[in-house]
């Protein structure tokens, strides 16, 4: 037998082994590197959700959204609920339930098909043109100010000034809406 031969073969396979070993454990490091980079990104990343149109540019993170984001849904919803004829009102309903926050779909459902029940019956529609828009971005709500027309038969029996509370709530990327009731105009 050659011992040199071997000692050296054996040398070689030493050699390759270490530098296996360094290639193995700078693999490891940037395994456990790139797991720190995602965890410190995962909760801080904003996300982008496009709402019904876009207007203008927003931003959206956690469980909040920008103050831009909410006066386009706020419009939106106002459009579906208080800009309705006995044709429109059922698929406005729909859409509007499909926003609805899980606790408060029943509700608004009940209420939203009542409305239907009656604006069929009287043949009345309403249209309400927004005058103004105020968020709150701590509060995730925006009260809009506008005027409600609301003709019955094609007849106008009303045009007055209304203001209506628009609450949100934003988790699961996405925005529901929490609460939409009139509330008194004074109270901007």
């Amino acid at each position: 037998m050659d011992f040199e031969r071997l000692n050296s073969d054996i040398k070689e396979m030493r050699r390759r082994n270490r530098g296996l070993g360094l290639t193995v454990g700078m693999l490891a490091g940037g395994h456990i590197l790139a797991l720190i980079v995602i965890l410190n990104l995962l909760g801080s990343v904003r996300t982008v959700v496009v709402p019904p149109s876009i207007n203008k540019s927003f931003w959206v993170e956690r469980d909040k959204a920008s103050s831009e984001y909410l006066e386009q849904m706020g419009s939106f919803v106002a459009w579906l609920v208080l800009d309705v004829t006995p044709a429109s009102i059922d698929w406005k309903k729909d859409i509007l339930l499909g926003y609805v926050e899980p606790e408060q779909h029943g509700e608004l459902k009940t209420r939203q098909e009542l409305e239907a029940a009656r604006l069929k019956r009287i043949n009345a529609t309403t249209y309400f043109t927004p005058q103004q828009l105020v968020p709150s971005e701590d509060a995730q709500t925006v009260v809009i100010s506008g005027r409600l027309r609301t003709l019955v038969n094609n007849l106008e029996t009303a045009n007055e000034l209304k203001a209506y509370l628009v609450e949100f709530s934003y988790g699961g990327a996405r925005m529901h809406l929490k609460t939409f009731k009139e509330i008194p105009h004074a109270a901007k």
